[in-house]
């Protein structure tokens, strides 16, 4: 009868799974187990290799995510796509120590604790091997944010190492966030019923093959995480990103238009043009120019579970994100030159018209260029 389910997350980790596989093997004997590793459709065909192994192991599985991207969700997918009562999630680069999972095991089998999960900053716990510094440094001032923000007492929050029982995540898996951080701390920030949580000292490993999977927006992630369990049913987390990032594209269309203004509003565009339409002029380049910054951003951060990669697929995203925008433009244009028109100061107007074109702009590039029709 099956007991335990292991979910490994994987991208881009071909040349790791063979080598985990045997791990659990060896760490999990006696123990009936079954390994899903829940794919984002990596390039390198770390799907396929999983595929490989399972069609002479059925305790293997794989689950090949399209156009999904994320640890936590992943993580997610996996624990509710098993029958195994109870299930842990833990990292396929071989930094996590399979030969604590019967010991996980046994603590919420025998009723010890109602999670189990291992800290790289416990006592006995070690990340001398892992050899990076800056990232233990990293790591604790997160788990520090982290505690202060959800209220999780525990000395590694972050972990992405850890076990529960199935029925305990399928009963609040609708609620959780599923964004930027790590699971372990969306199920404990999330559950009412306050969960038993027994700590496990984890010698922390470098990776054994393969880059890391965290890229240049893990920060930004870690905080709309700590943003969704906070804000995130009053404002829709990925909404208020899109916001945060069209805040920063108003910086971005203020300053070039006032850039245009300065230095050719007075001796070129006034000279050739009447005010309006030096205005419409300096307007019309500083919303092409923040328009551009905008899907940049979006691109990289908003939307970074279906980011666009390669140079037709961004010069595509680009144009459809300036078909999308461009109604928005023009009333942001139309609507901030008739302000003008009746004595409102540019500065102003061109607030004014961005607000105005933010929601059109959110509503169709979320469909069209990052959505299904993207």
């Amino acid at each position: 009868m099956l007991q335990l389910a292991v979910i490994l997350p994987t991208y881009n980790e071909s040349r790791n799974i063979a080598s985990m596989v045997d791990r659990l093997d060896k760490a999990l004997t006696g123990i009936a187990w079954e390994a899903i590793f829940v794919d984002d459709n990596s390039p390198d065909g770390t799907a396929e290799v999983a595929r490989g192994i399972g069609r002479t192991d059925p305790r293997i599985r794989v689950i090949e995510r399209i156009g999904r991207r994320g640890l936590a969700s992943a993580a997610i997918e996996g624990m509710c796509a098993t029958a195994a009562p109870i299930v842990a999630v833990m990292d396929s680069d071989h930094q996590h120590d399979p030969a604590l999972l019967p010991q996980m095991l046994a603590a919420i089998t025998s009723g010890e604790c109602d999670v189990a999960y291992a800290s790289r900053f416990a006592e006995g716990a070690s990340t001398e091997a892992w050899g990076r510094p800056d990232r233990v440094k990293a790591s604790g001032l997160a788990n520090a944010i982290a505690r202060k923000v959800t209220g999780v007492q525990l000395t590694d929050p972050m972990s992405g190492f850890f076990m529960l029982p199935a029925t305990v995540l399928r009963a609040d898996a609708h609620r959780l966030s599923g964004v930027g951080f790590k699971i372990l701390l969306d199920i404990l920030a999330t559950v009412d019923a306050p969960l038993r949580v027994k700590e496990f000292p984890l010698h922390f490993a470098a990776r054994a093959e393969g880059e890391s999977k965290l890229d240049r927006t893990v920060v930004f992630e870690f905080l709309i995480g700590l943003y969704d369990k906070w804000l995130g049913r009053i404002i829709p987390t990925r909404f208020a990103l899109f916001g945060t990032v069209g805040a920063l594209g108003a910086v971005v269309h203020l300053g070039v238009l006032w850039l245009v203004l300065k230095l050719f509003g007075a001796e070129f565009l006034l000279s050739h043009y009447p005010k309006e339409a030096a205005f419409i002029i300096g307007q019309t380049i500083a919303a092409l120019t923040a328009m551009t910054f905008n899907f940049v951003l979006n691109n990289e951060l908003t939307y970074a579970d279906k980011r666009l990669r390669g140079f037709v697929p961004l010069m595509r995203g680009w144009l459809k994100f300036a078909a999308t925008c461009a109604f928005g433009m023009l009333a942001n244009i139309g609507v901030s030159t008739a302000l003008v028109r009746v004595g409102f100061h540019a500065i102003s107007a061109a607030l004014i018209g961005i607000v105005l074109a933010s929601v059109w702009n959110f509503a169709l590039s979320s469909k069209f260029v990052w959505g299904k029709y993207g």
